[in-house]
């Protein structure tokens, strides 16, 4: 009778641990929740991409200078959302973009949009179609408007900042390039010289030498 027993106890100890092997095995494996954009759809899909986008930029303003790229945001966005497209980012993100800037104009925000920025470093065109869309005026240098707001969003957003406010700068990538575009401007001038001692002379086109 006792043989009888512990065969029934280790049999059901058996079924036991097969059972939690089971269940064990469909939590470890992974769940295939990947949607194509364009059987989800165009509205759905960007909206779902603005909501993931925004999680990803208030996270990115609790950094001060910190800025997202657009290829950066559209991996996350496809990722956290799970709706995937193999449409070029420029075709989608802009419209991603302003969606996020609507949804901060409801809450009464800074402009998150702002922290996003090309791989030039500049916010480029389309910030700047936002910003007139959004507020009725394009802003004459969209870099150094989404400055500005760059600095709002860190200061509301929980960053902590330098002891004198913070500086409301371009990306240090455009502003170098900025920077090389002036100097070779400068370089490019034409030089005044002296048609005598063949010297450059000053803008008032007096030469020192042969006065």
């Amino acid at each position: 009778m006792a043989d009888l027993s512990t065969a029934t106890e280790s049999a059901d100890t058996d079924t036991d641990t097969e059972f939690q092997s089971d269940i064990e095995s469909e939590v470890d494996s992974p769940v295939d929740t990947v949607r194509d954009a364009s059987d989800v759809g165009e509205d759905v899909s960007r909206a779902a991409w603005a909501e993931a986008a925004r999680e990803r930029l208030v996270e990115a303003a609790g950094t001060y200078r910190a800025v997202v790229t657009h290829k950066e945001l559209a991996d996350h966005v496809q990722a956290a959302s799970g709706i995937h497209t193999t449409q070029r980012v420029q075709h989608w993100i802009g419209d991603v973009l302003q969606r996020v800037t609507q949804e901060c104009g409801t809450r009464d925000e800074p402009d998150l949009a702002s922290l996003c920025v090309n791989a030039s470093g500049s916010v480029g065109d389309g910030y700047a179609d936002s910003v007139e869309a959004s507020s009725g005026e394009r802003p004459a240098d969209p870099d150094r408007h989404a400055a500005h707001v760059r600095l709002e969003c860190y200061g509301h957003f929980g960053a902590e900042l330098p002891a004198d406010g913070g500086l409301a700068a371009l990306t240090p990538k455009l502003e170098a390039s900025r920077a090389r575009t002036k100097k070779a401007a400068i370089a490019a001038r034409p030089v005044n010289m002296c048609p005598v001692c063949f010297m450059s002379i000053p803008p008032n086109g007096t030469c020192v030498n042969c006065e």
